[in-house]
């Protein structure tokens, strides 16, 4: 078995925590909201052969921090962390940047910001963020009223709440064990974590990137379900401003086609990282 190598690196006061295996062209993984770089597990093998998988517990999220100043949390500050992660202690000037919806929006930022340190950019069901202010705003409000719940009612309704929300519907076919590790996975974060980095990091905190994607320089790949309708749509519409950009539409999915299909997913991956596609 390939050796799994695990580190804390402090990073501005806060410390994140990594996971790193395989050799080859790094690849950053950057799991969604509620979840860790456990997210990436079941790929480690198949992709470790030809990629130096480094996954990062975004903060207030796994074994990262969970510091309780919101300002930690702002996407900007953020990108500056993995930025940091990436020169100070893993040595990396360029790389391919993976990220799942939250995480996805999170590598969207860094390649917008720092496009010279990304080869390549996967997002799977992912957005530039809302366009209008009035958009940002209403989704502020909801962003934070969903995080008081969370300090008020514990992680545990909370995750009751989030698991049975539209956008994870398509989950519900999936095998009752699959759904149960995904469930323990999520109750393990910090109550404070979630609440700031909805708070900090959410989609209407985030700065609209749509009239800064023609500053990706990356060749791009968009992926999502066929059955998650709105990022299907935002995909269609990102792929137009997107210099180097495809899109793929798995059939049958929903908004994590890692969890529910990781067969076709791990070989989408595979091929785009090999230029095989």
């Amino acid at each position: 078995m390939e050796e799994f190598r695990l580190m804390h690196c402090e990073i501005n006061g806060l410390n994140y925590y990594i996971e790193e295996r395989g050799s080859g062209f790094p690849l950053i993984l950057l799991h969604g909201f509620t979840g860790d770089c456990s997210t990436w597990e079941p790929f480690y093998q198949e992709w470790s052969g030809h990629s130096r998988l480094i996954a990062i517990d975004i903060i207030g999220h796994g074994k990262s921090d969970s510091p309780e100043q919101i300002e930690r949390y702002d996407m900007l500050s953020v990108t500056n962390d993995i930025k940091k992660i990436l020169e100070q202690q893993l040595h990396i000037e360029k790389a391919d940047l993976l990220g799942y919806s939250m995480g996805g929006r999170l590598a969207l930022s860094f390649a917008i910001l720092f496009p010279q340190m990304v080869r390549k950019l996967i997002l799977e069901s992912s957005s530039p963020g809302l366009e209008s202010e009035t958009e940002r705003e209403n989704r502020r409000k909801q962003d934070e009223k969903l995080g008081l719940f969370i300090l008020e009612q514990g992680m545990e309704k909370f995750v009751d709440y989030w698991e049975n929300i539209s956008l994870f519907a398509t989950q519900k076919k999936l095998p009752s064990p699959k759904q149960e590790r995904v469930r323990k996975q999520r109750l393990k974060n910090s109550d404070i974590g979630l609440h700031n980095s909805l708070t900090g990091m959410g989609t209407g905190a985030q700065p609209s990137w749509w009239q800064q994607l023609h500053k990706i320089e990356a060749e791009t790949l968009l992926v999502t379900g066929s059955l998650d309708e709105k990022f299907c749509l935002i995909a269609k519409k990102m792929m137009k401003k997107i210099k180097q950009c495809k899109w793929l539409e798995v059939d049958g999915s929903g908004h994590a086609i890692h969890v529910e299909n990781p067969d076709k997913f791990g070989t989408i991956m595979k091929r785009f990282l090999s230029n095989s596609n």
